[in-house]
Parts: C-alpha cells; structure tokens; sequence
C-alpha cells in the first residue's frame, strides 16, 4: 500500500505520555507532529489520518513492541520513514530492525532538541527523495537527476561528521583513478563514481556521538556503525540507478577472503567496484585525521594494504594504487 501524495506528518509513538508531551513542546512549532501511546493506536492514526511521512517509535511497548509495530508500517506504508527511538534495551533487535530495513535512523534516548530536530530534517528529506522517483520519468531524467540527488546524501553525511568532511570525494577520486589504470569501461566507471561517492550514506543513522568520539568505540557502539553499509544499501537501493550502485555501497567493507562485513561476502561474489572501493577508503580513512587518532600517512597506508593483499585486497588494485601514489605522484584531493 503506497501513501499516495506527499506529507509532511510526523506520528511520535510511545508509551511515556511525559516524552510525547516533551516532544510536542520543543518541536511542535518546528513539524506537524501527531503522537500516539501504542501500536495499536499508531495503526488506527496512519490508517485515518495519514499518509505520513515519519514515524518515530519506542522499542519497548506494551502489547505491540516497535520492532512489531514499524515492520507493518513497511509493509502497509512502504514510503513512510521510520526510526527507532531507544535507550539501547534490546541492542540487538534493534542492530535486526536496521538490516531488515525496518529503519532509516537509530535514536538514543534521551535525544536533545538539536539532534532529534536535525534527524527529523533528515527524515523529511529523506521521504522527498522517495517521491521524487515517483516524478523522474525515463533515463534521461534519472540521468540528470542524480547527481543532485548524491550530492544531497554527500552533504548529509558531511554536514554530520566534520572530520570526514571531503573524505567521499577524495575516495572518488583515488577509486577512478585506480579504475582508469585497470582499464574499467565507461559504464563501470560510472557506477564506481556513484557508489564512492555515496559510501557512507548509511552513516545518517549513527548518532552523531559515537561519529565524532574521541575515544576507541565500545563493542556495543562498533557494531552499530558497522550496520551503515546496510542502511546505505536498504537507502540507495530506492533510486533506480542503471547500474548496481547500492550494492557497491553494500560491499564496500567486505574483503576477499570473506573477513569483513557486513556480510562476509567472499571474493567471487565482489564486484570489482566494490573492491577499488575497498581499497580507496581504507587509505583515505588512513592518511586522514579522525577524532580518536592522528593521520598516520601514506607509507602506513600503503603497507597496510600491501600486508592485507591477497586476503582482504585483491593484488592487481593494490599494486596499481601503488603505482599511483608513488611512482606516478597522483595527489588524492
């Protein structure tokens, strides 16, 4: 069941009536917000006063619990976007619910005002991108369309995480580069550019505490980042992209002898995007300064992925990485 036109209505649901009228205070002025105390509520709200476009749900419900209640909202409201608002009481259901793709974004309680207004933002732009696949008509528009639309998830995730700022763009850069010395065609080249440029997108569901954490993250908060690949996938793979851009951004932490996630995926199974990728963000991610350490420079890079080749990275795309930023000078900017 489609939600037909577009809204801008946001269902809170939740049993604690004390944060539903908190949140109504704070945001009401800001979004048409509506609440509900149940799932059961929630359904009888969507059914008679929808379409909506967000909905925010509590895991931890008496009778229907959010896990239950927003995989019906996918299923009777597939263009609605849902969240999950938590205090982490089950990790793992919810860690369930965003690789079903019940979920866009994981919230903790308690949320300030500022984060929960910005994660509403980007729900709300979110459900636009949604419906605007509705009004794209033929690949000539898709076309034109789509780098406006990567650009937006670029600056999504940028505008969240200062430190990786600029960092999808220099990993385009390095990965059409490596692409170019391999002799990829045209059309592989494109879905490359793509898929790099919007590898991160999944990241607009971390909450941005554990993004700019100036400490080693906990086991618990690991895992949680490790699902963006994921979400990434479940997000893109909306935009009808003529080439297999989401499952790059699927793949793209995964190695060839099937160590990485979030999968597992082996190397006969990567596509060779995928692993350019690979290789492209990890000596990014190496020579860049992050919260939790300094840059460690490129020679570091450079033997972490000469140490790994063979087992987490294919040969022939380390080797010409190398031949680039050491024989041939290529400056990743």
């Amino acid at each position: 069941m489609s939600n037909g036109s577009t809204s801008s209505q946001i269902l809170f649901v939740d049993d604690d009536t004390r944060l539903l009228a908190s949140i109504r205070r704070m945001l009401g002025k800001a979004f048409s917000i509506q609440t509900a105390q149940s799932g059961a509520e929630a359904l009888e709200i969507l059914e008679k006063k929808g379409p909506f476009a967000v909905v925010v749900s509590d895991i931890k419900m008496p009778e229907m619990d959010g896990i239950t209640f927003l995989s019906q909202v996918k299923e009777r409201y597939p263009d609605t976007v849902r969240m999950l608002l938590t205090a982490f009481a089950n990790l793992q259901n919810a860690l369930d619910a965003i690789n079903s793709g019940y979920v866009f974004r994981l919230l903790m309680k308690p949320c300030n005002e500022q984060n929960l207004h910005q994660a509403l933002s980007d729900a709300l732009y979110q459900h636009q991108l949604i419906h605007n696949q509705y009004e794209i008509e033929g690949l000539r528009k898709l076309k034109k369309a789509m780098d406006g639309i990567v650009s937006g998830f670029v600056a999504m995730v940028e505008a969240r995480d200062p430190y990786t700022a600029g960092h999808q763009r220099k990993v385009t850069n390095l990965s059409l580069a490596i692409a170019q010395t391999l002799g990829l065609d045209r059309e592989r080249m494109e879905c490359l550019r793509l898929g790099a440029m919007v590898h991160d997108v999944g990241k607009v569901y971390i909450p941005s505490e554990f993004l700019n954490k100036p400490a080693k993250l906990t086991e618990a908060e690991f895992t949680i980042i490790k699902a963006h690949p994921v979400v990434g996938y479940n997000i893109l793979q909306h935009v009808e992209f003529p080439w297999p851009v989401s499952q790059v951004v699927l793949q793209h932490h995964e190695r060839i002898d099937g160590s990485g996630y979030p999968y597992g995926t082996p190397d006969a199974q990567l596509l060779t995007e995928s692993r350019i990728l690979a290789v492209a963000d990890v000596v990014d991610a190496m020579t860049s300064h992050r919260p939790y350490r300094a840059a460690l420079g490129m020679e570091a890079a450079l033997e972490e992925i000469h140490k790994y080749k063979k087992t987490h990275y294919d040969q022939d795309i380390v080797e010409a990485c190398d031949d680039l930023l050491r024989k041939q000078g290529f400056a990743i900017e």
